[in-house]
């Protein structure tokens, strides 16, 4: 059976790659919803830009519902430095005409998984935690109806990417990760460990325009404008392609190995605020709470992604 997801999300090149990716699987992933966060750029932009995401890949069924506007405590910090202005920089892809659902994110969160049979709901976030920590603490009731947390954030050995010592979607909203990684959920995480070593090489890109369709060539171009920052930052050979680590778990779990250890997030010291302070090593004794993912069959990976994408 395919395993029932949410998406939650603040599109953003790479989390529109996720989506793609989860939509053009049908027989893995059944998309529930998509909801939206504030993150890589404002709210507005990521709820328009999930609706493009859903209209490039004909699938205008899936309903898109706007969460949380800001982190839970502190200003909201965006990237458009690295996404571009609209955050889909790159394509040019038209203005969507599906709606947005009038329903807040955040209830549609709270609503399915009171619905949905305990342990049948998967929540995929892939910016700030903001809108599943809000969701856990509006009805705690929910929490154990989670079957899984797999989200994409944080970092052990390449530590930041957005100050020294965090990554972006975990220091936008620290606070919120915090309530999710204390929740008791079951939890993957897809860190900057993994999404490192996925390069959008020149080959891999050429891999997504070969495929000669509007996807392909919409995916294309968002790499090419999503790399450049990454290839003048880190001297790189390629671009991480973070978010779909996220959709291709769920489709490939082998592609992924790490290890089950205790994660904490820092939310008190400015200097390091939005660490994940992962026991790798197991140097404590706090109990393990998440699988923490270090390493990635990425020649794998990308053949997923292009004979998926190439479904589309």
């Amino acid at each position: 059976m395919p395993r029932k997801i949410i998406i939650d999300t603040d599109p953003g090149q790479d989390d529109a790659v996720a989506i793609l990716l989860a939509l053009a699987s049908p027989e893995e992933i059944e998309v529930l919803g998509i909801t939206a966060v504030a993150g890589n750029v404002p709210l507005a932009l990521t709820a328009k830009n999930a609706r493009i995401i859903c209209e490039l890949a004909g699938k205008t069924d899936i309903p898109v519902f706007a969460g949380c506007d800001r982190p839970m405590g502190r200003p909201l910090v965006t990237a458009e430095h690295v996404h571009g202005q609209t955050g889909l920089n790159g394509p040019k892809l038209p203005d969507p005409e599906m709606p947005l659902q009038d329903q807040n994110g955040v209830d549609f969160i709270i609503d399915t998984l009171r619905a949905e049979p305990a342990g049948t709901v998967t929540l995929c976030p892939l910016g700030p935690l903001t809108n599943i920590a809000t969701a856990f603490e509006r009805a705690p009731d929910i929490v154990e109806k989670v079957q899984e947390v797999v989200l994409m954030g944080g970092a052990y050995f390449e530590v930041g990417n957005i100050t020294p010592a965090a990554e972006f979607n975990i220091y936008v909203d620290p606070q919120a990760a915090d309530i999710v990684f204390r929740s008791g959920v079951p939890i993957v995480v897809m860190s900057l460990d993994v999404t490192h070593k996925a390069l959008v090489t020149k080959p891999r890109n050429d891999a997504f325009r070969a495929l000669g369709t509007r996807v392909g060539t919409a995916v294309a171009e968002m790499t090419d404008f999503f790399e450049r920052f990454d290839r003048e930052k880190y001297g790189s050979e390629g671009a991480p392609l973070h978010d779909p680590c996220v959709t291709a778990y769920l489709i490939r779990p082998e592609l992924f190995t790490g290890r089950h250890i205790n994660v904490e997030i820092e939310t008190t010291s400015e200097l390091t605020m939005g660490m994940t302070v992962a026991d790798w090593w197991g140097v404590t004794d706090r109990a393990p709470n998440a699988l923490f993912m270090g390493t990635i069959d990425d020649q794998g990976y990308f053949d997923l992604l292009t004979e998926r994408l190439g479904r589309l």
